[in-house]
């Protein structure tokens, strides 16, 4: 397959989380092949934060220390913070004189998030947050990305991303090309407690997380509700401790899974080897990420080059913006 120019980001929010690890390892595969574009969503940080600020910056460092850990490479990959480069702003400006608001409004996961906000005791109806989608189309398309690795939460947002790209192409003239969802493949992790993983739920495990973390986290985790004795028949697909093991003791699954439902090993073993096949995984990333901080600046060097490479090739695309729509 040809090489694809590949667009993708992450809200700096806080710590990454274990959940965020195989979202990163599928860019890390795609950089291998393609020309890719990674950045610190920053603003988009503001469309649920906007009150929330002083901690962005310091977020947006941990966070890539945290990409250049797991393995994104700088030299394959243009790694840098959205708001480092301003066309992104005039694109988004541009695009938001030319989409129907219909088109916002019928986004489905807009009045889902709303009410979600407002049973929390927060408001988030503004204009950035109705707009979130043409700052994302502005994002993809002012690198005239080919494919985007997506969530399938996020497949509305692209297909509206699409929508924009033709609208525009139809208005002026062809520029941008309408990119493609690459789903990924990965196993969705669930969080100690069996719900979504999140910080806000207290219930992830830090992707930095040292062995005593990350045996308290395990030791926290949900087993089966029927099982009460040690020697009792266990049922492991209701089990969060076997999801885990699922992806990261495949090599043992089978006697995992026979062991536990025969009553031959008990949960607090269970655990404990899912603990250690965690720290096997992690470990190595504390060790990088530690080479990595203690460079004075060096996340700050790959961020500022990381700029310059993507306001070169955003100037190049709002020059043919410009021309096309005669401004």
């Amino acid at each position: 397959m040809p090489a694809q120019r590949i667009l993708s980001g992450m809200r700096p929010t806080g710590r990454l989380h274990i959940g965020h690890l195989s979202v990163l390892e599928n860019w890390i595969e795609l950089q291998k092949d393609n020309q890719c574009f990674f950045f610190a969503a920053d603003w988009h940080a503001l469309t649920t934060a906007f009150e929330h600020t002083a901690g962005i910056k310091d977020n947006v460092r941990e966070m890539v220390a945290d990409w250049l850990a797991v393995g994104l490479d700088p030299e394959k990959s243009v790694i840098f913070v959205q708001s480092d480069v301003p066309e992104t702003a005039e694109l988004h400006l541009l695009f938001s004189m030319i989409i129907p608001l219909g088109w916002l409004e019928r986004v489905p996961t807009y009045k889902d998030q709303v009410q979600q906000f407002k049973q929390q005791g927060r408001d988030i109806m503004t204009y950035g947050f109705l707009g979130y989608p043409v700052l994302q189309a502005a994002d993809i398309l002012l690198y005239r990305a080919d494919a985007v690795p997506v969530g399938e939460d996020q497949l509305p947002h692209l297909e509206l991303c699409r929508e924009l790209a033709r609208r525009f192409n139809h208005l002026y003239r062809p520029i941008f090309p309408e990119p493609q969802a690459k789903l990924s493949r990965v196993s969705v992790l669930p969080g100690v407690d069996g719900r979504k993983m999140s910080k806000s739920y207290a219930n992830d495990i830090a992707l930095m997380a040292e062995l005593d973390e990350i045996r308290g986290r395990v030791n926290a985790m949900i087993t089966d509700p029927a099982r009460i004795r040690k020697t009792d028949p266990g049922h492991p697909e209701v089990c969060v401790v076997h999801k885990y093991h699922g992806i990261y003791t495949g090599h043992r699954l089978a006697e995992i899974e026979e062991d536990c439902r025969a009553g031959r090993v008990g949960c607090v073993a269970c655990k404990k080897l899912l603990a250690e096949s965690l720290e096997a995984v992690l470990a190595p990333l504390r060790e990088r990420r530690r080479q990595i901080t203690s460079r004075p600046g060096y996340v700050e060097e790959v961020l500022a080059e990381g700029a310059r490479r993507a306001r070169a090739e955003a100037a190049k695309t709002m020059a043919m913006v410009r021309e096309a729509m005669q401004i």
